[in-house]
């Protein structure tokens, strides 16, 4: 009697191999599986005085685990949405994502970073950051005279005898 060929009993060997050759190529280009998830996000400018408001979506993650930054024209959104415990459980359909994510929001605007705030409600998390005014990004500089710049240095150098040696401290 002759046996059956197995046309996919070399299929498995073959996808590691082809795995190790190109490693996460096709995780890096978006056209493999992804991990973790990226919130979907909101983003308007409204008020006065006016401000951008980022609305992201993060049901179900830990909102003490969520981190913000603001980098210049850039929030930073970061934090882990864990899997529920599936002890036990047989699932017919998984379409909830999980795992770590970390969202750049680009904004379209200076901001000031100092004075955001940021409120976490049903699932919600919205930041609200202050555009910057033309007030806030001019920052006067005084002009000093030569004499004064000398004196100050005068002044930091301590006391010196007359041939401009400093004078030892007592």
């Amino acid at each position: 009697m002759a046996r059956e060929r197995d046309l996919f009993a070399n299929f498995e060997r073959m996808r590691r191999e082809i795995d190790e050759l190109f490693g996460d190529v096709f995780e890096r280009t978006g056209f493999g599986p992804r991990r973790g998830f990226s919130p979907a996000v909101d983003v308007y400018y409204d008020g006065e005085p006016p401000r951008a408001i980022v609305r992201a979506e993060l049901a179900g993650v830990d909102i003490d685990g969520v981190g913000l930054e603001i980098r210049g024209r850039q929030l930073v959104i970061a934090g882990e949405r864990r899997a529920a415990e599936s002890a036990g459980r047989l699932y017919q359909q998984i379409e909830i994502e999980h795992g770590r994510f970390r969202r750049v929001v680009e904004l379209g605007a200076d901001v000031v970073a100092e004075r955001a705030r940021a409120t976490y409600e049903d699932g919600i998390l919205a930041v609200e950051i202050p555009l910057a005014t033309p007030e806030d990004e001019a920052q006067r500089v005084p002009i000093e005279s030569a004499q004064e710049q000398a004196r100050e240095r005068e002044l930091l150098a301590g006391p010196r005898d007359e041939t401009g040696a400093p004078r030892p401290r007592r």
